[in-house]
């Protein structure tokens, strides 16, 4: 007789199309336009625009590679299209700027439309302060007014209209400023953070160490900070990695008065890196360690 079994359902990707040798460099960011038939990506030193018909064919519309690599000074970190204008895009360099630009003024857009970019004080400049302005990752809103940007230690807000300076700026790092050597050392000061925005703009969240991460208002005082794990609201102890218990002892932190607990308890190699809101639900995806989490207000 037969006997019914159950049987789980698996999924499978299947590759359809693959857009080869078109980069020389690390692909470090893709955008779909809304004319929903054309693409960019980016790597280092170069934007490419492609048709998602054509598979063997791109067009370069970003170059910033010199004629000698002794003279290179910063490079691309992340390129977006603009949710409604399909012939403006944004990309973001290691040295905190972000540029716009407008296809329709020239095929290559090596001369950007807006740049913004917040100047850094001369008094307040260290060895850090470069590496720590560079922008990992940019967004639009989704009315395409603001951009949203993340550098190591901050979220910035920027309005379109105003390239002078952000109209607002979220600190996520602030407490690991006293501890940028350590930073350095261990190389995580190189981590690459995603931003990301609600649809309606008013909120905005990002990844931090601790498979942390954090959701501020946008125009309003609210902070959130949430674990990615399957209790996110239980209250734990924080445990040092074993790479920061030695930075710990030899800094003495934990004693009253050096540090914070946030500080201390801070484990580097757990971080959540990526992250992603749903452009019309409350609901956002994190993806921490090998595992994906997703939360619903």
């Amino acid at each position: 007789m037969p006997k019914v079994t159950s049987t789980e359902v698996l999924l499978a990707a299947r590759c359809k199309k693959v857009y080869a040798n078109a980069h020389t460099y690390h692909i470090n960011s893709i955008s779909v336009n809304s004319d929903q038939a054309t693409f960019l990506s980016a790597d280092d030193l170069r934007v490419n625009l492609w048709n998602l018909d054509i598979t063997e064919q791109s067009f370069n519309v970003v170059d910033i590679k010199p004629s000698n690599m002794e003279d290179l000074t910063e490079v691309i970190t992340s390129a977006e299209f603009h949710p409604d204008q399909c012939n403006v895009f944004a990309y973001s360099s290691s040295k905190g700027c972000i540029r716009l630009a407008d296809m329709r003024s020239a095929a290559l857009c090596d001369k950007h439309a807006k740049a913004f970019e917040e100047v850094e004080a001369q008094a307040n400049k260290s060895f850090f302060s470069e590496i720590i302005a560079s922008i990992s990752d940019i967004t639009f809103s989704k009315d395409g007014r603001y951009i949203l940007s993340r550098d190591y230690m901050t979220l910035k807000l920027w309005d379109l209209a105003k390239e002078s300076a952000p109209v607002a700026t979220f600190n996520t790092h602030e407490h690991l400023r006293a501890r940028l050597c350590d930073l350095y050392e261990n190389d995580s000061i190189f981590d690459k953070f995603d931003c990301c925005m609600n649809g309606k703009g008013d909120a905005i969240a990002t990844g931090s160490y601790n498979n942390m991460f954090r959701v501020f208002g946008t125009w309003n005082s609210a902070d959130l900070t949430l674990e990615a794990s399957r209790d996110p609201m239980r209250k734990r102890l924080a445990t040092p990695s074993k790479a920061n218990r030695f930075a710990i002892r030899k800094n003495g932190v934990g004693k009253r008065g050096a540090g914070d607990g946030a500080e201390a308890g801070t484990d580097y190699a757990s971080k959540l890196l990526h992250l992603a809101w749903h452009p019309e639900a409350n609901v956002i995806a994190a993806a921490a360690s090998n595992s994906l989490y997703m939360y619903c207000a």
